[in-house]
């Protein structure tokens, strides 16, 4: 299967990429008009459901559990169409098939990644049982041990996972991906692109939230510009508002940590450890003895928080390899029924 010889044009966020997958005038089926309603009006009751109500919603790990659970739904969804569509894999454009593809591989190394500082956030969570442990034993020899593993934990928190550093590139290549290929006279494809680009714009949104929460940077958040011509672009407009709004406000107030229940911790943290310095004696103080309940609560949440959302960015990460899978398949199938045509005349001629 060749790919697009022409380099990468640039994505215009002032343009309409369905410009020229939809012009003016084009023609949908009332079957197939009703498909894409559908698909569009089922996506903007999930991009309104992941509206916060409150701004400190904005990068909690029970928001980000809920935008990945609602992404993996649309990849669903996405699946659902093509199969409603009854478009065989032989129809598709070379295109359309490099671009998935191609985008397929740029989620699957997003979610290795954001995987990977999971992992890293929750093996810091030993050093803090480490902390709230070396408490509850209360003798000088355990406090030394607990300013230990508070330093400890700072430093290996503040670290830098170089993983996630590299996804900004990747975030770069899929805003290019926006700028869809030219589609043929195909009222299918059609349908089967605008409904893509939905895809394509929550999957970026929420690629992009993540990416700032973890790195604690908003230089790759993305602001698209979606037309009023889909009927999910409202939800979207308000969301996107919204979320960049607030992580870009947490970036200029010069936050350690985006991560709302990390940056929880994390106070708990600093309130605990004045309270180590000093004498050796045991300590026995009311206030200490609340700061170490309190922050043992938010460790608790934490490490419950980091589990859950590594669970559900598994499963994206099985979607996804599995769609890529379907067609690969798809396309072998395909590849041998063409084949076998041409293979049964040279079968027959050698035959005879």
């Amino acid at each position: 299967m060749s790919r697009p010889q022409e380099p990468h044009r640039p994505f215009f966020p002032h343009g309409n990429p369905f410009r020229m997958i939809l012009p003016k005038g084009s023609y949908l089926s009332p079957k197939l008009q009703a498909l894409l309603n559908k698909f569009e009006e089922t996506l903007a009751v999930r991009l309104r459901k992941l509206i916060p109500k409150h701004n400190n919603e904005v990068l909690s790990l029970s928001w980000m559990v809920l935008a990945v659970q609602l992404l993996s739904e649309t990849h669903n969804d996405i699946k659902s169409l093509i199969t409603e569509l009854e478009l065989p894999v032989v129809d598709w454009d070379d295109k359309w098939i490099d671009v998935y593809l191609d985008n397929s591989v740029k989620l699957l190394d997003i979610c290795i990644a954001l995987c990977s500082e999971l992992s890293r956030l929750s093996q810091g969570q030993l050093l803090l049982h480490c902390v709230l442990r070396n408490l509850d034993q209360n003798s000088s020899t355990d406090i030394l041990k607990v300013k230990s593993s508070i330093d400890s934990w700072r430093q290996h928190i503040g670290a830098k996972n170089p993983r996630v550093d590299n996804c900004f590139p990747i975030i770069d290549k899929l805003m290019e991906s926006l700028e869809l290929p030219k589609v043929k006279n195909s009222a299918k494809g059609k349908t089967l692109m605008r409904a893509m680009y939905g895809v394509k714009v929550q999957t970026l949104f929420v690629c992009s939230a993540f990416i700032s929460a973890f790195t604690g940077s908003d230089k790759k958040l993305v602001d698209l510009r979606v037309a009023g011509t889909h009927l999910w672009a409202e939800a979207f407009n308000h969301l996107q508002s919204f979320v960049n709004g607030e992580i870009r406000n947490l970036v200029s107030s010069g936050r350690n940590f985006l991560l709302k229940d990390l940056e929880s911790v994390a106070t708990s943290v600093c309130e605990l450890y004045p309270m180590t310095q000093g004498s050796m004696e045991p300590l026995e103080t009311d206030a200490l003895q609340k700061s170490i309940a309190g922050l043992g609560k938010k460790a608790d949440e934490l490490s419950s928080g980091l589990d859950l959302l590594a669970k559900e960015v598994d499963e994206f990460f099985q979607i996804v390899l599995s769609g890529r899978d379907a067609l690969l398949g798809n396309l072998r199938v395909s590849s041998s029924v063409l084949d076998s045509p041409k293979k049964y005349r040279m079968d027959e001629q050698h035959v005879r």
